[in-house]
């Protein structure tokens, strides 16, 4: 193997950068010739392929993002679309990929390998934290403590006038995010798409807790059964007849994914992509380069895809032994 290549592909990340010049520099280490792909799965159909070199990555360790930017590609998802894709890396004489993203990109990756033998190595890039065959994800540090911060801020507020607020945090399949921000920011109730939390019971928690407490933090996942935040609260609020103003609504949104990443995600990008580099050149195909147990553990796209990871028991019994 003498070429490889380089992408970032659905969501982005802190630490997605770091990534990238990991593969580059790894590479160069290892004599390879390193391309960076921009724009993702289109950017392989369209050719917008680039040599890179070590100082095509220097100073982008603490920026957020990703220089090799990201876009969604229905092309891709056809036959024709993955066919100009595999024209294009023949054409530049690329010989493996490495593909930073979730469990969308490693689903395209995966296709992808089985149709054309192209071996794909994947990093695991997403805020979430939802990727079985990691302990952690790429980013996912970066967006707890960007949320963090907001929460501590919104609890000053909440504080100040005695209200109820609930703060939508992202995770539409997972509940990593909300649960280390709820036991962080010592916020009274988390909810998560995880576990089943009834709007009845959590007007009797806030009722219940009133007693002893003037302000309440509400963690809410945006993927929790009963709705995003803003539909919970209008659902409690009926509890809560002449106490509605008491009721505000955060929803953090997008600012969970940028910013510069924490030197957690730094360093797992880094390890990361050193990883899916030696990967490729040793015969580990069609799998993800994670990190467990502080080990480098290489898993199929298959369980990657396919497995889900669940959300730590202990962090939720923590969580509700905290908030009385």
């Amino acid at each position: 193997m003498k070429k490889i290549a380089v992408y970032t592909s659905g969501g982005d990340s802190p630490g997605m950068n770091a990534c990238i010049r990991a593969v580059v520099r790894t590479g160069i280490y290892y004599n390879l010739e390193v391309y960076g792909i921009k724009y993702g799965y289109d950017g392989i159909i369209n050719g917008n392929i680039k040599k890179m070199q070590s100082h095509s990555v220097s100073n982008i360790l603490q920026r957020g993002g990703t220089i090799l930017k990201s876009a969604r590609s229905n092309e891709f998802r056809t036959k024709e679309g993955r066919q100009k894709a595999y024209e294009q890396l023949t054409k530049h004489g690329i010989e493996g990929l490495v593909a930073i993203g979730g469990d969308g990109t490693f689903t395209g990756a995966k296709v992808f390998y089985e149709e054309y033998g192209i071996p794909v190595v994947g990093c695991p890039g997403t805020i979430d934290n939802d990727i079985y065959g990691t302990d952690y994800t790429i980013g996912f540090d970066t967006a707890v403590n960007t949320a963090l911060e907001a929460i501590d801020k919104i609890r000053d507020t909440a504080a100040a006038h005695d209200r109820v607020f609930f703060v939508e945090v992202m995770g539409r399949d997972s509940g990593y995010i909300a649960i280390e921000c709820a036991i962080g920011g010592g916020a009274e109730m988390v909810m998560v798409p995880e576990t089943t939390t009834t709007i009845s019971e959590v007007s009797d928690y806030l009722k219940n807790l009133r007693k002893t407490k003037t302000s309440s933090i509400v963690v809410v996942a945006e993927g929790d059964e009963e709705g995003g935040a803003n539909t919970i609260m209008e659902k409690v609020k009926t509890e809560f007849i002449g106490d509605e103003k008491k009721f505000k609504v955060t929803t953090l949104g997008h600012i969970q994914r940028g910013g510069s990443p924490t030197a957690k995600d730094r360093l797992l990008g880094s390890r990361s992509g050193l990883a899916a580099v030696e990967g490729l050149l040793n015969g580990q195909y069609n799998c993800m380069a994670g990190i467990i147990n502080d080990q480098v553990v290489y898993t199929p796209f298959d369980d990657c895809i396919n497995k889900s990871k669940p959300l730590n028991k202990d962090y939720l019994k923590l969580q509700e032994i905290l908030s009385i």
